[in-house]
């Protein structure tokens, strides 16, 4: 059911003042901010990537607090199980049963801080939660709470006891924002405030899961041309015949970029999505796909060199 427009200038609202809230905690970062909030009213996982120490566990933290949202974090090791992250059944002997107890992904916002420390079994984990919104345990399906999300962080590939994400786990994040370092002003104020830490702890919730739900309908509702569609599928259909890609952009990301971009206008305060919407998620939601042929990883610059060379409707 689509809201009123009372409702929908409301939430609007409500999303500023968010996003106000957000830029008070991760300093001099305005559009990697409205980049990770918009991925979330879209519906989506959000992916963290960058090295240690630039703040990304601090933005999942504050996006958790701000979405009112309730917040498990867990430390991917290379000796975490599934079951430390799903949950295991227990037999009680005094009632001859099995009990389950749920693992920590039974949460409203998980936290997964530097996923790709962990071994692909326990990443694999992840994969029927983040697509279904459920979990499979002993033969029985366990629902998860609504809405959930997964924000995962991870370090570079590069760097010590890391193991790369495979494609089908990186094909469920909706988009990834790189952090990078502040600028000389941004980091001075943290070096003199002593950081940011404390400051999450006091943030206050300024939307809640029923909002969120709302907002959820009102971004879903947002118009799309079939001039606009027909450039999103331009850009889809040029990743998979680039040169430099050996797996372009599946139908699961065709249709988050359309997400994505219906999150970007309603933030703008649109009821329509525009050209420069798709491009201005188009980098955070292709990326991580787009596995160049002889590196194997994500490519940026691929990303930037599509926007470049597919023309605007």
């Amino acid at each position: 059911m689509t809201a009123s427009p009372a409702s929908a200038a409301d939430t609007r609202l409500l999303a500023t003042a968010a996003l106000a809230q957000l830029d008070q905690i991760i300093l001099g970062k305005p559009q990697q901010v409205r980049l990770s909030l918009a991925c979330l009213l879209a519906g989506g996982h959000l992916l963290l990537e960058d090295v240690p120490g630039v703040g990304k566990t601090t933005l999942a933290q504050a996006l958790a607090a701000t979405l009112g949202l309730e917040f498990a974090r867990i430390q991917f090791t290379s000796d975490l199980l599934p079951a430390d992250l799903l949950g295991v059944s227990i037999y009680e002997p005094d009632k001859r049963e099995f009990r389950f107890h749920e693992g920590p992904i039974f949460t409203q916002l998980l936290l997964a801080d530097e996923v790709n420390r962990a071994t692909p079994k326990t990443q694999s984990a992840l994969l029927e939660a983040m697509e279904e919104r459920h979990v499979s345990e002993g033969g029985v399906t366990r629902p998860l709470p609504a809405p959930f999300f997964v924000i995962a962080t991870q370090n570079p590939a590069s760097q010590l006891g890391t193991f790369a994400l495979p494609e089908a786990q990186l094909d469920r994040f909706l988009m990834t924002v790189s952090l990078g370092y502040p600028d000389p002003r941004a980091e001075r104020e943290l070096m003199l405030t002593g950081g940011r830490r404390d400051a999450v702890r006091g943030l206050h919730s300024v939307l809640t899961p029923a909002t969120l739900n709302e907002i959820h309908h009102q971004v879903a509702s947002l118009h799309i041309s079939p001039a606009l569609a027909d450039y999103a599928l331009a850009l889809v259909t040029a990743s998979r015949q680039h040169s430099d890609v050996q797996m372009g952009l599946s139908p699961r990301a065709a249709l988050g970029l359309l997400a994505a971009a219906r999150a970007w206008a309603w933030l703008a305060g649109r009821d329509h999505v525009q050209p420069e919407d798709v491009q201005a998620v188009f980098g955070s939601v292709a990326s991580h796909r787009l596995l160049g042929r002889s590196s194997g990883v994500g490519s940026p610059e691929v990303a930037t060199q599509l926007l470049a060379s597919v023309p605007i409707p």
